[in-house]
């Protein structure tokens, strides 16, 4: 059994914690409610066009990009067809091949050059906002003519400029800035189910 003083410590270590997530929460919601909105809105008109999104990031933000590619394909709270989404984080041989043969700054571009079509969403996320593969994805993705949404932290980096859409988590904690991407891709994940079939939310 821990000692008292440790126990109080801890405790305080974890309402810390969860006070610092939600507060960061709460001033994204104020700061950029419109422009998930937007998001959203963009999501769905590609999805409705029959287009599809490429999600990837590095590390956290690449489990990230796979979990939410799963929520569009299989169901995310409503029972609706499949959505196409891709992660570009998944496929090893592809990562490796791309990154012992030429540069891991080259993994996601080759699959956007080789996926992509004009109309489809490049979907960034990167805590730092700097990752060079992401930047250089967003990058081809543009010149492609694919509609850009980045999902970045701190002031949103290399990244912002080059977004459509930029989701700008402003901290520079990345478990906190992690946090709250993935709820900002629940919430588009439901935003775009509510747009594509309102119907089912009666």
């Amino acid at each position: 059994m821990l000692p008292k003083d440790r126990q109080m410590l801890l405790e305080h270590r974890v309402k810390e914690a969860f006070s610092q997530s939600m507060q960061l929460m709460a001033s994204f919601m104020e700061e950029q409610t419109e422009q998930v909105v937007a998001a959203a809105r963009m999501l769905a008109t590609v999805l409705r066009e029959g287009n599809k999104l490429l999600l990837f990031g590095n590390g956290g933000s690449a489990a990230d990009a796979q979990h939410l590619a799963a929520e569009f394909v299989n169901r995310f709270q409503i029972e609706r067809p499949p959505l196409a989404a891709i992660a570009l984080t998944t496929d090893s041989s592809i990562l490796t091949a791309v990154g012992n043969d030429y540069d891991f700054r080259e993994v996601f571009v080759k699959q956007v050059q080789a996926l992509g079509q004009k109309g489809d969403v490049a979907w960034g996320i990167s805590t730092s906002g700097d990752s060079p593969n992401v930047v250089q994805a967003l990058t081809v993705a543009r010149a492609q003519g694919l509609k850009t949404l980045a999902v970045t932290g701190r002031e949103g980096g290399k990244m912002a400029p080059l977004a459509d859409i930029a989701l700008i988590v402003r901290s520079r904690q990345t478990p906190r800035i992690q946090e709250v991407q993935l709820a900002i891709g629940h919430i588009l994940c439901d935003l775009v189910d509510f747009l594509l079939f309102p119907e089912r939310f009666q």
